[in-house]
């Protein structure tokens, strides 16, 4: 399988509102290569891609379960913790949550990460 990258920038949130504002009111575009997810910090972005859910992300390359319960079974994880670290992956872009068949099916969007960090 070829790297899906997903480029990260680390920014506080105050240079974040500005960046935004800044876009919003025509002041300043964004580059192509630059991140289009951000986190506050690295610490943040650690919370996220933890040793824990790196290998869940393994895991879902691996065996590419077809559903939520096909997937708590494999990490043994319970399904609220489950949902819940898919749901904030899904919100970073890590991983896409199919509906099929009125099951979620896990995909992974970013099987390695870009770091851009900002010290302005």
């Amino acid at each position: 399988m070829s790297d899906k990258v997903l480029n990260i920038g680390i920014m506080s949130k105050e240079d974040y509102r500005k960046r935004t504002i800044s876009i919003a009111k025509g002041e300043y575009t964004p580059k192509g290569d630059e991140p289009k997810v951000w986190f506050e910090s690295l610490q943040s972005m650690a919370q996220i891609l933890n040793s824990e859910n790196q290998k869940l992300l393994k895991l879902i390359i691996d065996k590419q379960p077809q559903s939520l319960k096909e997937l708590e079974t494999l990490s043994g994880r319970t399904s609220s913790n489950l949902s819940r670290t898919l749901k904030t992956m899904e919100r970073y872009r890590i991983v896409k949550l199919d509906k099929e068949k009125r099951c979620l099916i896990p995909k992974v969007e970013a099987d390695s990460f870009m770091i851009q960090v900002g010290l302005h």
